[in-house]
């Protein structure tokens, strides 16, 4: 069965780090590309960050450069998003994406991607 379970979410101050990790199982983990996107209340879902299937390409949305690091373990078949100096502007629920069709660069996007269920993540003191 496929899935992609995601974890590591909860409440953390302003400037604090979590980690996020997103289990997949039930596909060719390796051979996807995969990225992290969040929806805030009230708005869009963004994307903040994404890799390619060979790690060649990735992605961070500008709001997040130099605070977030995609990555992944494809012996694991997991994919990590380390969030460090979070800020109340981050908090969000946070989703996880694989597909094999997807647009990595200056911009991220995925078509018929796989998703995970989404864990919150609140910045606040």
């Amino acid at each position: 069965q496929l899935q992609l379970v995601e974890s590591g979410g909860g409440l953390v101050q302003p400037g604090g780090s979590l980690r996020l990790s997103c289990a997949a199982s039930g596909f060719a983990f390796n051979s996807y590309g995969i990225g992290w996107f969040r929806q805030a209340p009230g708005k869009e879902r963004e994307a903040v960050s994404c890799i390619s299937s060979n790690d060649s390409r990735t992605f961070y949305a500008d709001s997040v450069k130099g605070r977030f690091t995609i990555s992944r373990d494809n012996t694991k078949n997991t994919m990590y998003l380390q969030m460090s100096s979070l800020e109340p502007e981050d908090t969000a629920v946070y989703y996880c994406a694989a597909g094999r069709n997807y647009a990595i660069g200056r911009v991220c996007a995925f078509h018929n991607a796989y998703w995970g269920q989404g864990t919150q993540v609140t910045v606040s003191s």
